[in-house]
């Protein structure tokens, strides 16, 4: 069951977020909530516009109220690729007192929402359409406990052009490293050595562990494959189907992330202050987040079997 209960700021944030990016109450559920209160939190944000688990008693006064926001939520829709500088300016038109576009940015953070620069999704080739549905295929009666035995990880960039790669199973969030640089296959074997192989051995010593990594050219490497080969006794690396950040539920760990990250009231400004951040995000985070992440990958499964391969929500 998900969490009931009264939610922080940036609980309530994911919520409205998720919802107003078109996820229904259960596909909402996967941010580890329960649907009563999914359905509460999104209901009095639609109502009075709150994203917020009490009264705002200091600082500075707010300029844009209940009713504001509920205006400025009425632009964005209107407009979903509308700027910062066209949202501030649509907003001002009629208003009394209006607002600077830092008011408007620290608005719609408050409201759950996110700047993002829009982008297509890149088309599955024929042939990676085929290796993802030969993927599901082969996985599609696997459980939820043969998911457990899984463990993912990805590489993802946040702020200031830094990256970190992080792992996280059922059991546990795993390690994270920071990454100062471009990642090579010279630097990921040091990672899979010295942080990837002691977690596996730890969490599944009796060899019935798997390791999931993506197609990235490191990734793929010579001497990552050998040594792999080297250590195929001790656990299994999946192999993954190209295009595939949809069946990855690490990616939406991330987005957890950063949504969080950029809810900071002061960001990082070097990449020690990055790590520390993020291991400090991670570590509020509950278990039964990324346990419903992993609880969702039958269904994962299942959408890539009923798009053959193609493109899924997630």
């Amino acid at each position: 069951m998900g969490k009931k209960g009264d939610l922080s700021n940036f609980e309530r944030g994911m919520v409205v977020g998720a919802r107003r990016a078109g996820l229904s109450i259960s596909q909402s559920q996967l941010l580890g909530f329960s649907r009563t209160t999914i359905s509460r939190v999104y209901k009095e944000w639609c109502e009075k516009g709150k994203t917020s688990s009490m009264r705002q008693s200091y600082g500075q006064k707010c300029l844009v109220d209940a009713r504001g926001q509920r205006r400025m939520g009425r632009l964005i829709q209107a407009d979903r690729r509308a700027t910062l500088t066209e949202i501030t300016t649509s907003y001002n038109r009629g208003m009394q007192q209006s607002i600077c576009e830092t008011t408007t940015r620290t608005t719609l953070r408050r409201m759950g929402y996110n700047s993002k620069r829009p982008h297509r999704v890149p088309l599955i080739s024929t042939t990676n359409r085929k290796k993802r549905l030969q993927f599901a295929r082969a996985h599609q009666n696997w459980t939820v406990e043969d998911w457990k035995n899984v463990v993912w990880s990805d590489e993802s960039r946040f702020l200031l052009r830094h990256s970190v790669w992080g792992m996280f199973s059922w059991h546990t969030l795993g390690p994270l490293v920071p990454i100062g640089h471009r990642l090579n296959a010279t630097a990921y074997l040091s990672i899979v050595s010295d942080h990837g192989h002691p977690f596996m051995t730890t969490m599944y010593p009796s060899s019935d562990g798997y390791f999931q990594q993506d197609n990235a050219p490191c990734h793929k490497a010579r001497i990552i494959s050998n040594w792999f080969l080297e250590h195929d006794n001790e656990f299994t690396v999946i192999k993954w189907p190209p295009q595939s950040p949809d069946l990855n539920p690490i990616e939406h760990l991330w987005d957890v992330v950063e949504r969080e990250l950029r809810a900071l009231d002061v960001h990082p400004t070097n990449l020690h202050q990055l790590q520390d951040a993020i291991l400090s995000i991670l570590a509020n985070i509950s278990k039964e987040c990324f346990q419903h992440l992993v609880e969702s990958m039958p269904r994962r499964i299942k959408a890539v079997l009923k798009a053959k391969g193609g493109q899924t929500q997630y």
